[in-house]
């Protein structure tokens, strides 16, 4: 379940808040309407930036593998590859 609160909540509501983020889940808070940002656990923070890190890195490897093989793809033909194989998956 996605958990939006109002920014006043972080105040007036701390004690809910934290409850919802000690379960691992993420809090969005609103101000007047409009997202504003996002309140998560350490552990949560810590394990997206690895995340990140990760997927930045697998980027620029094949980034450089194009580049020495001269081999790009349009993003067309990259989706329709992985829905296939998605598909093939389930």
């Amino acid at each position: 379940m996605i958990h939006i609160r109002p920014v006043s909540d972080l105040r007036n509501k701390f004690t809910e808040i934290e409850k919802i983020v000690n379960e691992g889940q993420p809090v969005f808070l609103t101000k007047n309407g409009y997202g504003n940002m996002v309140v998560m656990s350490l552990e949560q923070y810590s394990q997206t930036s690895e995340y990140k890190r990760y997927v930045d890195s697998k980027l620029a490897e094949s980034e450089k593998f194009a580049e020495d093989q001269n081999i790009w793809l349009k993003e067309e033909e990259v989706f329709d590859d992985i829905l296939r194989s998605i598909d093939e998956d389930v």
